[in-house]
């Protein structure tokens, strides 16, 4: 029973893990993606993108940002009064597409 109590929590961390692992996988997917487009001047670098947004978001914290290469929007996302605000930008003009509320 001893084994039982030991490997049963090292289970579920290591089975709670592999979604963490594939989603970091993911990030440096997006961010290569980004920075390929960005080289072949297909979109704006997030940092243009992020000095032109963040400024207009006032008290918002600034969480980060998340790229789709095949719309070539940038999502950034903020959290103010508890509630999570996405700004989709597009990537090739920098312009705001769409903003939750």
């Amino acid at each position: 029973m001893l084994k039982l109590t030991v490997f049963l929590p090292l289970l579920v961390l290591g089975v709670l893990a592999v979604p963490s692992q594939a989603a970091a996988a993911d990030r440096r997917g997006e961010q290569n993606e980004a920075r390929a487009q960005m080289m072949a001047g297909k979109v704006k670098s997030i940092r243009s993108i992020e000095n032109r947004i963040l400024p207009r978001m006032g008290d918002s914290e600034y969480i980060g940002p998340e790229f789709d290469p095949g719309a070539q929007v940038y999502r950034l996302k903020f959290i103010r009064d508890g509630r999570v605000i996405f700004v989709d930008v597009d990537g090739r003009t920098g312009s705001i597409l769409r903003q939750s509320r």
